[in-house]
């Protein structure tokens, strides 16, 4: 292998170099902005140890060679195959990956979002209230191949207000449980989610639902690692500042949707889940698979980035206790 380079692409367009004479004993990134880790050790002529924190399946082009793999225990093994390369080619490979953006495209209307669909559909991400079916349906009756996915590079956070958990009387102001759900980017995660689609006529519905949050469009994959949908809707983290400026029109807008309830500030850090929400999204999670239920204790965290709502539950234990009013059973049940 001395002599060469290495370039390995992943099916969402990260790709990861090894130039000449580094391949024996040595650790590599996939790249700063990516949550896969990757190491190389020389095992022969014709074999490389690759080993994956996210196993993906590896997409290549022109000269391909063949390698063994050898993953976690409790992963089949399976090829991958390399294209090899000249150094100079491997830069002009990194130089290629980091002009790809690894957050998503941001659609700022509804004609952003018809340049995504596919055959009159739009797919949708969902990872809190939407990881349960039944919730997904009393939203979207006509939804279509709910399944579950996974998206890489992103973590749920509860930071901010949701106007809605006050019309419905489930948030209390007092304690500051009032916190909705979003995702916001962040390298080294990875989180289970569902992928479902919709017809476009139902955008504007949509946008309307999701109006405080920045729409992103996302690169999903299956659990094995193939693209489940390669340009999927996602609602991520906004900014007061954006939200004010480029998504109510005026003043006047803005109050009716918040003002009305004394709310100045929408994305905080200072808030902590709304109870009755957090119980859904938990029991949606465990009703939706293990992986899912793992994902959203482990990898779903509150205002601070720093507890884990494994952490959250573990102190407040009455929380999945606090079954939701008589009216919302159905649709916050999980």
């Amino acid at each position: 292998m001395d002599g060469i380079g290495i370039r390995l692409q992943f099916l969402d367009g990260v790709m990861i170099t090894a130039p000449k004479h580094t391949f024996r004993g040595i650790r590599l990134d996939c790249s700063p902005s990516s949550p896969y880790r990757c190491s190389f050790a020389t095992l022969s002529s014709t074999a490389l140890r690759f080993q994956l924190k996210n196993p993906q399946k590896i997409s290549c082009g022109q000269r391909r060679t063949s390698f063994g793999f050898d993953g976690p225990r409790n992963l089949e093994s399976r090829r991958i195959e390399a294209v090899t390369c000249g150094p100079r080619e491997a830069e002009e490979s990194m130089d290629s990956a980091r002009d790809n953006n690894p957050h998503g495209v941001e659609l700022k209307d509804a004609a952003a979002f018809q340049s995504i669909a596919e055959n009159g559909l739009i797919s949708i991400c969902g990872f809190g209230s939407l990881l349960s079916e039944r919730s997904a349906r009393h939203t979207f009756p006509e939804l279509i191949n709910f399944r579950v996915a996974v998206l890489h590079g992103f973590r749920r956070v509860f930071a901010h207000v949701a106007p809605v958990f006050l019309e419905r009387g489930i948030a209390d102001v007092e304690t500051k449980e009032m916190s909705s759900l979003s995702v916001e980017p962040f390298p080294s995660e990875s989180i289970v989610v569902t992928v479902f689609e919709i017809a476009q006529h139902e955008v504007p519905f949509f946008i309307e639902r999701e109006h405080e949050f920045r729409f992103l469009a996302v690169t999903v994959h299956t659990l094995d690692g193939d693209i489940s949908a390669p340009k999927a809707v996602i609602c991520a983290r906004y900014s007061d500042e954006e939200y004010r400026r480029d998504r109510c029109q005026d003043d006047k807008e803005y109050n009716r949707r918040y003002g009305k309830f004394s709310i100045e500030q929408i994305w905080r850090d200072d808030i902590l889940p709304c109870r009755v929400y957090l119980r859904h999204c938990v029991l949606a999670a465990k009703n939706l698979s293990q992986a899912a239920y793992e994902s959203f204790l482990d990898h779903t965290y509150l205002g601070d980035r720093t507890t884990t709502i494994r952490q959250h539950l573990a102190s407040n234990e009455r929380i999945m206790q606090n079954e939701p009013p008589l009216p919302l059973r159905e649709r916050y049940g999980g």
